[in-house]
């Protein structure tokens, strides 16, 4: 009688092509269904409402799941950007602005400045412990991901790349002159807001496609 044995396996790894893949995807998909929200749903005006406002309402399970999905993927991307970057800081600084992407899916802004429709204009003089952790979380999103695209942008310069450095410094100081502006009440501080961020997400893709597309190379910085 003769024993068939099964060969031996092991838990497989997940590929770095699939690691960059998910930082590719992140933030085009996650700026794609907060922007297609922003120009549909009645009442929302991008000059006066921040994204994270679509949270609210009878469809802001659309952007809390964008939110979750968006954070999970930059996590997940994270990851595929450590094992082709020797910047130590750069995918950690990543990372965080996934987890503080996710945590601003879970803990949502409060109605607001007449969004959802019905709601009295103006800012709440008070706001809800979920609203408050929300702008925590957002806040700290947006300064780690300031300090990845300036850490980059310094990675670049020391691997002779002025191209890449020149942008990655362009796109951080998008998302920090975005943030100033909203933070001094300056006009229309939501759109720059989301202009100068999404611009900043979307380069960390562009260097996950670019990383993806240079077979993995490590960069030297």
């Amino acid at each position: 009688m003769t024993t068939i044995t099964a060969p031996a396996t092991t838990p497989s790894r997940v590929s770095s092509r699939t690691l960059l893949t998910c930082a590719a995807v992140a933030s085009p998909l996650w700026a794609a269904v907060s922007l297609a929200q922003a120009f549909t749903r009645e009442g929302f005006d991008l000059t006066r409402h921040p994204l994270s406002q679509l949270s609210t309402g009878d469809l802001g399970w659309l952007q809390i799941t964008n939110f979750l999905v968006g954070g999970l993927l930059t996590i997940a991307g994270s990851f595929g950007l450590r094992r082709v970057l020797d910047s130590t800081w750069a995918p950690r600084l990543v990372l965080v602005n996934g987890v503080g992407m996710a945590a601003a899916g879970v803990f949502r802004m409060d109605p607001a400045d007449g969004f959802p429709v019905g709601t009295p204009d103006g800012i709440p003089s008070t706001m809800s412990w979920h609203s408050v952790l929300h702008m925590v979380c957002g806040s700290i999103a947006f300064a780690v991901l300031i300090a990845a695209c300036y850490v980059l942008g310094r990675m670049y310069s020391r691997a002779g790349n002025r191209r890449f450095a020149a942008a990655s410094r362009v796109a951080g100081t998008a998302a920090l002159l975005g943030n100033l502006w909203a933070m001094t009440g300056g006009a229309a501080g939501s759109l720059t807001l989301a202009v100068g961020v999404i611009t900043a997400m979307l380069w960390i893709s562009v260097v996950a496609v670019a990383r993806a597309g240079a077979g993995w190379e490590r960069i030297e910085g």
